[in-house]
This record gives structure tokens, C-alpha cells and sequence, in this order.
């Protein structure tokens, strides 16, 4: 788990509950939740399984590297994907008695209710179970709006025939009251879920939002994690608490003050924006084609863009590279690294 400094984050913090009160309410950008917690889940599996199902990962062995099952889980999932408002994820982990152990993770992201949640997880479940005949866990969290929404099973029963699912359902609403605790957590998903519950909070009040994604991300620099926990975790707030372009120049602007006084230099705000866009467009285009050639320019790219040139011999070694995982490996890599010695040691040590 990270290291934190919990005196240090709560003088970090300054907690106004009203402070939207007096907002004017406006549109703001339509929010993307499925993709920041897509990436969240596969940079901080077993955090995200600690913070949510501690039961679970206590009777998990982490030594042991877990895989993410992807092409298992779209043999199943629907064709039509755009705007389904959930994620579902399937990855592969190992018990402590050295069974392996598939966990289906579902997370409902919408704002509103979805009658057919419950009936979703029971058919991904047996779906899987029935093409791979291997035990298969699902996991529910769910991140919409509605309180009284809480579904937890699925079954009907008639002339003594009984169908009956139950799964873990965690409601991150439920957080709220538990605020004080996700300031001083060491563990990245109370991070993750103190800016989901702004994000949905503050979805019509953008000087609101622009108030809590500052004291997040000054929670964020306060808890002495790493660069690179310190931008994956940037990413992740920076998208799901988006702003209007007027309120972005603000919010960028009081970064730069933050990292001038911790002295935490991580990313300037120009380089954010095209980091963070060159990795959701390598990524995507590079999976969408069916190819690594979008991937490896966008490494590239960012190389550039941080330290200027690229020596013939590194871009040589990254064109040479086929393998997808190590690919998104390193174009992380490329926004947080230090310096392109660092980089290029991360690619040694990798390849």
C-alpha cells in the first residue's frame, strides 16, 4: 500500500460543504466515467480490491501477478458498446492455497437506475462460466446518484425450482459520510472516490467543482506518493472532474502555485493536456486498428514533447517493440519519467 502523511493531508485540505450554495448553475461538459475507471482498476487492481472487498484480498496472493482477461470478457460482453454508462472487467488472480480465481468486476456509472443491473451480472457470470468452465467471481460498485438504488442479487423461483445469485455491492454514495476517513487514507481509491463523489455532486456547478478539484489535488500532492502514483492519480481527477476552458486556466493556474510551493514539479499544465490526449489517442487507435503502430508514435510524441529530441538508437529500439502491455508500460512511462535516462532505464529493464 502507498506511504502517506496523514497530519500533513488534513492541514492540507480546507472543507466547505457550502461552498456551492452560491454557484450559478450551468452545463459542463458531458462526463466520461467508463474510461478513468478503466484505467484506474488496471494501474491499482489490488488497492481497488483492498479499499472495496477487503475479505477478498486477504484471501488473495499478490505475489503472484494478476492478468486482466480481456478477450475472455468480450466474447461475451454485447456489440454495442457506446454509452452503456457501466464498466466491466475480468481479470484472473490467485488464492493463497494457489487456485486461480477469476473476478468479474462491474462498476455502474450512470446517474440514473438500471433495472436490468442485477440480471446483467447474473448473465456475464454464467456466460463466462459457461464458455470457460472456470469459477467466476462478480463484483459490483456501483457510482450513480440514485441512494436507494442497491442491487445485490438476482433469482426467481417457481414450483420448487429456485434461482438465486447474491454479490458483493459496494455504494460509493456511502462515502460521503466517510469523508474524514478518505482524507487521510493511504490507499488510491479514496482519492479515486472523493473525486467521483465531486464529480457527480458538482455536475452542474462548475466553481464548485473547480474548489474540490483543487483540494484534491492539494490532498493528492500531500500524501508524499511518488510521481508517477502522483500522475496516474492526476489523470484520473483531471478527467473525471472536467471544466469549462475559463475555469481550467484557473484550475492550472493554482497547480503551478501548489507545485511551486511543495516544490513537486511533476507536470506543467501544457504538457498534461497533450500527455494525457496523446495517451488516450495511442492507446485507443492502437486497440481500435488492431495494431501498436499509433502507440509507439505516441510514445514518441511525448518523448518530444518533454525532453526535446529522441536519440535515432531509442526510436529505433521502440519501433522494434511488438508487444501491446509493454507498449501501454512505457507510454506511461513516457509521461512520468523523471528524465529519458530514467525512460530508457524502464525500457531495459522491461524489454
Amino acid at each position: 500500500m502507498l506511504g502517506y502523511d496523514p497530519v500533513r493531508l488534513r492541514k492540507s485540505i480546507f472543507i466547505n460543504p457550502f461552498y456551492f450554495e452560491s454557484d450559478t448553475a450551468m452545463s459542463l461538459p458531458r462526463a466520461d466515467y467508463d474510461s478513468p475507471w478503466k484505467d484506474v482498476i488496471e494501474h491499482y487492481l489490488p488497492e481497488f480490491i483492498a479499499f472495496f472487498f477487503p475479505l477478498i484480498y486477504a484471501d488473495l496472493d499478490w505475489a503472484k501477478k494478476h492478468e486482466f482477461l480481456d478477450k475472455e470478457l468480450q466474447k461475451i460482453l454485447p456489440k454495442a458498446k457506446t454509452g452503456r454508462g457501466y464498466v466491466d472487467k475480468l481479470v484472473k488472480v490467485w488464492r493463497k492455497d494457489g487456485i486461480d480465481l477469476w473476478l468479474l468486476i462491474h462498476i455502474e456509472v450512470q446517474s440514473q437506475v438500471d433495472e436490468g443491473f442485477a440480471e446483467r451480472m447474473y448473465i456475464y457470470n454464467y456466460r463466462i462460466y459457461d464458455l470457460h468452465k472456470h469459477m467466476v467471481i462478480s463484483l459490483a460498485v456501483l457510482a450513480d446518484a440514485a441512494a436507494e438504488w442497491r442491487p445485490q442479487s438476482f433469482g426467481y423461483t417457481y414450483g420448487g425450482f429456485t434461482l438465486n445469485m447474491e454479490f458483493p455491492s459496494i455504494k460509493l454514495l456511502d462515502y460521503r459520510a466517510k469523508w474524514s476517513e478518505l482524507e487521510t487514507s493511504g490507499n488510491p481509491f479514496a482519492v479515486v472516490v472523493m473525486a467521483h463523489l465531486k464529480a457527480v455532486e458538482t455536475r452542474r456547478y462548475p466553481k464548485s467543482r473547480l474548489h474540490w478539484k483543487i483540494e484534491i489535488v492539494k490532498s493528492l500532492y500531500a500524501r508524499g506518493w511518488s510521481r508517477a502514483n502522483v500522475w496516474d492519480l492526476f489523470r484520473f481527477l483531471d478527467w473525471i472532474l472536467e471544466l469549462p476552458e475559463r475555469y481550467e486556466l484557473q484550475f492550472e493556474k493554482r497547480v503551478k502555485e501548489i507545485e511551486e510551493t511543495e516544490k513537486m514539479r511533476y507536470v506543467t499544465s501544457i504538457e498534461r493536456r497533450a500527455i494525457q490526449k496523446g495517451i488516450e489517442q495511442g492507446i485507443e487507435q492502437g486497440i481500435e486498428q488492431g495494431e501498436i503502430k499509433a502507440i509507439r508514435e505516441s510514445i514518441l510524441e511525448i518523448l518530444v514533447l518533454r525532453f526535446q529530441s529522441v536519440p535515432d538508437e531509442l526510436t529505433t529500439q521502440i519501433a522494434k517493440l511488438t508487444e501491446l502491455d509493454l507498449l501501454k508500460m512505457l507510454l506511461r512511462q513516457a509521461a512520468v519519467a523523471g528524465s529519458l535516462e530514467e525512460f530508457e532505464y524502464s525500457l531495459e529493464t522491461s524489454a
